[in-house]
């Protein structure tokens, strides 16, 4: 940790330590908090931190959430900047106060009181939670993944659910261990591929009362096609490789209700499941909405100017999924996705280093570098560098580089390239002694 730094010096706070969030105050830290130009602050309700396009595996099992994490206090002490544990649930700009929920132990003990805390300059990047549309039944009766703890309670509710039939010498009812899905999107595709081959691993780790074709994967997406708004030929390559696995893909298929069996649909059929996950669009957390008079839109975003300064308060920016950020080539938002958190991180990071220094700040430009989707060890499509080259198609062995360079990009933002090699050496090492699927 740096030393205390003067009176006069700047507070910065970044609530959110998502991909976004947490880039930034980590460069933040180095670039100013080192040599005591402002007070850096990075605000989260959780503890670790690890890479939201990553959950889906921890979900079916086939990544350890603790062999990837980060721990925010490390980070904080190598990196120059203050970590806070708190949940932001409002917000004071008048006194320039960020208020955090009171925060209590997994027993329901309060640990600590509602308490607020001063900044000078403000950063907003508590991400995106899923969107249920207030359709009767999602909140009750599926699982979301928007945090690392939802989706390890989800991996438990699995092997729970495969222990039992394994116990009981199988399946004994139709729809037992069926897992079906809502929405066609990059979360739902990755977790449904997941979740065929953690199918197929347990049955070799001895579970052997249960077959893999016991097991079917649904997905239900309200729209003709998968993966809405990406390039069509993206589109039914994905939907090939999940026909080609098994998995149940039903387009045009609108979700009316959610209940402990399965999923009712505007035309009447009934989806029987076990497990379900709501994957099917997202929103900004609820407390944002209109909050202390920030400008908002429908699904809770924050308004915000090409510098990124919220439309109402030059002193407060917002990045990630929760900021509504134009988009003009488009004539739409700039997309919920890791790349444009960090291309905003990177702006506004260069943005409070100019305002620090008395001069005009830079209006940002998304460049969209493309999408890819992972369906594991079996595929990956996608197409690069969207409006700038045009939609350059790659699968397969390439197009799965592509894929994990870009969490590689990440982690040379957090730890820098020494130990970025020294992860991916330990990262070789350990797949090849661990189980290929977490199994407690």
């Amino acid at each position: 940790m740096s030393k205390p730094n003067a009176p006069s010096c700047p507070r910065i706070v970044v609530v959110g330590g998502g991909a976004g969030g947490l880039e930034l105050v980590t460069q933040l830290g180095k670039q100013l908090g080192r040599r005591g130009e402002a007070e850096i602050t990075l605000i989260d309700c959780s503890r670790t931190h690890i890479w939201k396009p990553l959950l889906h595996e921890v979900a079916a099992g086939t990544l350890d959430s603790h062999d990837d994490e980060l721990e925010y206090l490390a980070q904080a002490s190598e990196n120059h900047f203050r970590f806070v544990l708190g949940r932001m649930n409002g917000l004071d700009r008048a006194s320039k106060q960020v208020r955090l929920a009171p925060l209590y132990s997994a027993g329901g003990e309060q640990i600590m009181p509602e308490r607020s805390y001063p900044y000078d300059i403000l950063v907003i990047a508590v991400g995106s939670v899923c969107n249920d549309f207030g359709i009767p039944g999602v909140a009750e009766h599926c699982m979301f993944l928007d945090t690392t703890g939802e989706a390890e309670q989800f991996q438990n509710r699995l092997l729970e659910a495969y222990l039992r039939a394994q116990a009981a010498g199988g399946t004994r009812k139709p729809g037992e261990l069926d897992v079906a899905i809502v929405g066609g999107g990059a979360t739902g595709i990755e977790l449904s591929a997941q979740l065929y081959q953690a199918a197929r691993l347990l049955s070799s780790y001895g579970l052997d009362n249960i077959k893999p074709s016991d097991i079917r994967i649904h997905i239900l997406e309200a729209s003709p096609t998968l993966l809405p708004g990406l390039p069509e030929r993206l589109s039914n390559a994905t939907l090939a490789q999940l026909r080609g696995l098994g998995i149940d893909v039903m387009l045009g298929v609108k979700v009316v209700e959610v209940t402990a069996d399965g999923m009712q649909t505007a035309s009447g059929d009934f989806v029987r499941a076990a497990a379900k996950v709501w994957a099917a669009g997202v929103k900004a957390p609820d407390f944002l909405k209109d909050i202390d008079g920030l400008e908002t839109n429908r699904i809770n975003q924050l308004l915000v100017r090409p510098t990124l300064q919220t439309t109402r308060d030059d002193d407060i920016y917002a990045i990630g999924d929760c900021a509504a950020c134009p988009w003009p080539e488009k004539g739409a938002n700039v997309p919920p996705r890791a790349q444009s958190a960090h291309q905003m991180a990177s702006r506004v990071l260069g943005n409070l280093r100019l305002r620090l220094r008395g001069r005009p700040q830079k209006d940002f430009r998304y460049l969209d570098y493309g999408s890819l989707v992972s369906l594991g060890k079996y595929s990956t499509v996608g197409n690069l560098m969207g409006n700038l080259m045009g939609s350059v198609m790659i699968e397969g062995f390439i197009a799965r580089l592509v894929y994990l360079s870009l969490y590689k990009m990440h982690q040379l933002a957090l730890f820098g390239p020494f130990r970025v090699l020294l992860l991916m050496v330990s990262s070789f090492f350990r797949k090849r002694i661990q189980p290929k699927i977490k199994l407690h």
